[in-house]
């Protein structure tokens, strides 16, 4: 069995953004010359996520307002967690909803998709670098 490491940074100049890495992740694919296998991509920040679906501008849209339904940012008084003198509880909650990690199979050395589908960095507390893992492995 075969296997490749590598960490991605990415820096959003919003709080909150979608980022498709689907090319990102298809060259690493490439990279590690594994024809049959699985490709683990992880968000290693507890205000990011990672997650798969529709490339499609209306859909992204919609995730903003759901998620700011769901857990508004503002007023950020009503959060337990920004007492600490934080001020990103909602992007957790947003982070446990949307995601900490995808698995998507490698067959013939390509990333096996349904129709549409595209990987996602979800940034809820943007400004600063944040690292997404992926792990490679097969034959």
């Amino acid at each position: 069995m075969k296997s490749l490491t590598e960490y991605l940074t990415f820096k959003v100049k919003t709080r909150r953004a979608f980022v498709n890495i689907t090319s990102n992740i298809t060259k690493l694919v490439t990279k590690s010359k594994i024809k049959e296998g699985l490709c683990l991509v992880n968000a290693m920040h507890i205000t990011a996520s990672v997650f798969i679906n529709d490339n499609e501008s209306g859909l992204h849209h919609d995730y903003e307002k759901w998620l700011e339904g769901l857990a508004p940012h503002e007023p950020i008084e009503q959060y337990d967690h920004n007492k600490t003198g934080e001020d990103n509880a909602d992007a957790h909650l947003k982070r446990q909803v949307m995601g900490r990690e995808v698995v998507i199979a490698i067959t013939d050395g390509k990333l096996d998709f349904g129709p549409w589908e595209a990987i996602f960095y979800g940034e809820f507390d943007g400004r600063r670098p944040k690292r997404v893992l992926v792990k490679i492995i097969g034959e």
